[in-house]
């Protein structure tokens, strides 16, 4: 218990520190839900001790008329602090909200790869919505209610001891029991409320990966399967949270039944009391109307902590996402890259995933020369892909060191280390921007003659100039409506723009038919034209001219040498050379 309440404090204080930068708006919007319940209070003894015994009793028409047009001044006064409230606080909240996501983004562009390979989309992207808008929720109106009704809850206990502190007294005996029921609901509900944001992640990343693999689904006539999978997951997140109302209706009809227990045990003894002649009917009634006035807070502080609840649930989550470590970061000294020849060097290179059991690669030697082409095979798993994440620093060695003209990657600023790398991967990455911006990401300062002729070299500009709208045409998400090789010269021309001394071709064409491969391998060839480039290929046919074969297997550097050498040698490349040459007979 203790343990849990230090971490309730812990994320108390840091979804505080959200409304910080804003406190000045957020301080004026309580003073006036303040004021308005302080107008609130006002009432009952407007009617109660001014109306009834004052007014009624002497039968003065004056001050009936004083009492009558008091109210409307106090509800037009009302009127005016409960606008400020609402714009002040919902603009504190939303504001919060928005630095907030842009903080999470932000973190999510500086974590390493490993965190991505092992969270679901659909869970972060729940992160980015449904729980920041529980955390605005709770600040533009759980949090200022709950501040609100504490205000009113503790005026109207001032005001009914002023009243008649006996009758105030037997009020207040239930008042134990129902904290006692405040903090067992509460941890129950805080509990549930953080497994159905879960729950909803992993809804979200069913949706995700549904809509993403589509055509899969079509091809193999997947709907049924895909829409059980996700019927399952839509259940299970109702069912997470029914079990939440469930919890927060429990919680609401044994909190009204103490608070009918108290008003019973106040109508009893202050009836005897006005009997007796120690209380006036207008006092009575005065007393009675803030014991109602009094249930409202109470049970409005009940269902607000119940929220309040799912609010921390969701900022667990956020906390938790924030305080992952950024495991690639730019030392404290670390100096720009300033021009490079291109040569680049692994010193005993070894690397683990984290969380991983195994080394992915192990004790890597390797030097390239400046405007070497080094071609990395080997089987599936060998570790060629993460050998060359590591010259960017997507990663950075568990043991080792590599150099960029003897100078330590890790001695510089990431930044400028990527400005100096073209990367062209299998699977291109385009974004729902137009052809031009799409280009220009390889360079932001490029200008539209440089996007162009970038695009001529990547045998990119005639299709694009037949597209609709020409370089303006705004594509699909993911570079839906062109093909693969289509796409796939847009990344050329992108890295074509950037100018890299080093270029890194990640199985560029190995999903292509034979007449796109030709026009992206015509790009390619123009492409790494004088520059340091590995590349990674699935079909060795594309390979056999470049300066140096280099054959990993479990991780290790096995073979070495041009194409000939390494046939000649009859070792692994030869395998799985002589493999792929009977397949393609």
């Amino acid at each position: 218990m203790i343990t849990s309440m230090k971490f309730d404090t812990r994320t108390a204080c840091r979804l505080f520190a959200l409304v910080r930068p804003h406190l000045k708006a957020f301080i004026i919007g309580l003073f006036a839900m303040v004021v308005t319940a302080a107008v609130n209070l006002a009432l009952p003894y407007l009617f109660g001790k001014g109306l009834i015994d004052n007014v009624l009793t002497t039968r003065d028409f004056t001050l009936l008329n004083l009492v009558a047009l008091g109210i409307i001044v106090l509800f037009i006064i009302k009127g005016g602090f409960v606008y400020t409230t609402n714009y002040l606080l919902a603009y504190v909240g939303q504001r919060a909200v928005l630095d907030l996501r842009e903080r999470i983004f932000r973190h999510l562009q500086r974590l390493p790869l490993s965190f991505f390979a092992r969270r679901k989309a659909g869970d972060l992207i729940s992160h980015m919505t449904y729980d920041t808008t529980m955390i605005e929720n709770s600040i533009s109106k759980d949090f200022a209610n709950l501040i609100q009704q504490i205000f009113a809850a503790v005026f109207t206990l001032v005001v009914i001891f002023v009243i008649h502190w006996k009758l105030s007294l037997l009020t207040l005996v239930v008042f134990p029991f129902m904290g006692w029921v405040f903090a067992v609901f509460s941890s129950k509900i805080r509990k549930v409320a953080r497994k159905r944001q879960e729950k909803f992640g992993e809804l979200t990343s069913v949706m995700e990966e549904s809509i993403y693999g589509i055509r899969i689904i079509k091809a193999f006539n997947l709907a049924p399967v895909s829409q059980d999978r996700f019927e399952a997951e839509n259940l299970s997140n109702f069912e997470k949270g029914m079990k939440t109302e469930q919890v927060r209706a429990t919680m609401v009809p044994i909190i009204e039944l103490l608070l009918v227990v108290g008003l019973s045990i106040v109508l009893w003894f202050g009836g005897s009391e006005v009997i007796k002649g120690n209380l006036t009917a207008g006092e009575l009634m005065a007393f009675i109307g803030y014991i109602a006035m009094l249930s409202n807070p109470v049970l409005s502080i009940s269902r607000t902590i119940a929220t309040l609840q799912q609010a921390f649930a969701a900022g667990d989550r956020i906390f938790a996402l924030l305080d992952e470590d950024i495991t690639v970061e730019d030392k404290p000294d670390a100096v720009e890259l300033g021009e490079i020849e291109g040569r680049v060097r692994f010193e005993n290179v070894s690397f683990q995933y984290p969380g991983e059991d195994k080394r992915v690669l192990e004790r890597i030697n390797l030097d390239v020369a400046p405007g070497e082409i080094v071609a990395l095979v080997g089987p599936s798993g060998a570790g060629k892909t993460t050998l060359v994440n590591l010259i960017p620093r997507f990663y950075d060695p568990t043991e080792g060191a590599i150099y960029l003209d003897e100078i330590d990657i890790r001695d510089v600023k990431q930044d400028s280390l990527r400005e100096k790398i073209g990367l062209v991967p299998q699977e291109t990455i385009l974004f729902g921007v137009s052809v031009r911006e799409n280009i220009r990401y390889g360079r932001l300062d490029a200008t539209d003659e440089e996007i162009e002729y970038a695009a001529k070299l990547a045998n990119a500009h005639d299709f694009i100039m037949e597209l609709s709208e020409g370089y303006d045409t705004i594509l699909g998400e993911k570079g839906q409506g062109l093909s693969g090789g289509q796409r796939q010269r847009l990344a050329i021309a992108r890295a074509v723009l950037r100018n890299p001394k080093i270029l890194i071709l990640d199985e560029a064409t190995s999903a292509l038919d034979t007449e796109s491969e030709r026009l992206v391998q015509d790009a390619l060839d123009r492409l790494m034209a004088n520059r340091t480039t590995f590349v990674i290929a699935h079909r060795l046919s594309t390979i056999v001219n470049a300066d140096r074969i280099v054959v990993l297997q479990d991780g290790r550097i096995v073979e070495t040498g041009t194409h000939q050498e390494l046939l000649e040698a009859g070792g692994l490349y030869h395998k799985l050379y002589q493999m792929q040459f009977s397949r393609g007979r």
